[in-house]
């Protein structure tokens, strides 16, 4: 499992125009399941974001967790964090898990952040969506199971 994850001061997710998520102050995070992912990976990956210290703390320093500062999450599905770019210019996505197996890893995935006590809201899985959102920081991390 792949995940981008930002620390934003506000973000959301759009289909067709109507927004559907949203979060703020917190994290946005793009995920991605790969072939050969598990539930336990999703779990493991949910269970390391939420402690994972990019959050400042009085003194300014990233030592806090969102846990520690109860902010919020939107989590956007995004299979091209899978891209493989090696040859040539076009990425190849085969290392991705497949569409069905994808969707319940990443159902499963925001519903164990969810379970962690933080308030999460999705996108919508093979939708065309539209994401805003304003970094904090800017902090960007990228985790991979």
């Amino acid at each position: 499992m792949r995940a981008l994850i930002q620390r934003v001061t506000r973000a959301s997710v759009s289909v067709e125009g109507q927004q559907i998520g949203q979060c703020g102050p917190g994290l946005m995070i793009l995920v991605c399941a790969m072939q050969g992912d598990t539930e336990a990976q999703a779990d493991q990956m949910a269970a390391r974001i939420a402690k994972l210290r990019i959050f400042r703390d009085e003194e300014g320093r990233m030592n806090r967790s969102i846990l520690d500062r109860g902010g919020s999450a939107l989590v956007i599905s995004q299979f091209t964090l899978a891209a493989d770019t090696s040859r040539g210019n076009r990425p190849g996505f085969s290392t991705a898990a497949p569409p069905d197996e994808g969707r319940r890893l990443y159902e499963h995935f925001a519903q164990s952040l969810a379970a962690l006590g933080i308030a999460t809201e999705t996108g919508r899985f093979g939708a065309d969506m539209a994401v805003e959102l304003i970094n904090d920081g800017p902090v960007t991390i990228w985790l991979e199971t």
